[in-house]
């Protein structure tokens, strides 16, 4: 390990060092927001009347600050309710048919089956916790 550094031969982390503080910024980071301090609005109105002008840079990057990419969308289909765990087959067998029927992407159907299979172990942990209430509650009054 290097004490100079606080890093092991390899590259990592020597036990007991952090790395950055959280929120640290890279000095040339800090540099360029130092130079920009101030001038927000004075570059911020060049690039609209870029755009206004017709210029294609300065119309996207005033277009992406207006509305900005969307990175996630609602994925309107049918799902069948979900009252027990058992259910969970059902909701899976309706978001593959969608995928199939390109009703959904495969990642849109990928990111259903994640929160069907998390509503899934929801259920089934609060019907075992309610198993266990039985049983122990059924043996204290015997």
């Amino acid at each position: 390990m290097s004490r100079k550094s606080g890093r092991n031969t390899d590259g990592t982390f020597a036990p007991g060092n952090p790395g950055k503080p959280k929120g640290a910024r890279h000095k040339a980071t800090r540099a360029v927001l130092a130079l920009l301090d101030g001038e927000a609005e004075a570059l911020s109105r060049q690039a609209v009347t870029m755009a206004l002008d017709g210029d294609a840079t300065g119309l996207r990057l005033c277009l992406e600050r207006i509305a900005p990419p969307r990175k996630d969308a609602p994925v309107p289909f049918a799902l069948p309710p979900m009252q027990s765990a058992r259910d969970a087959a059902q909701a899976a067998r309706a978001v593959l048919a969608a995928v199939a029927e390109g009703e959904l992407t495969p990642t849109e159907g990928a990111h259903v089956m994640g929160l069907v299979e998390t509503y899934r172990r929801t259920l089934e942990t609060t019907e075992l916790e309610a198993r266990v209430a039985a049983l122990e509650g059924g043996g204290n009054g015997a």
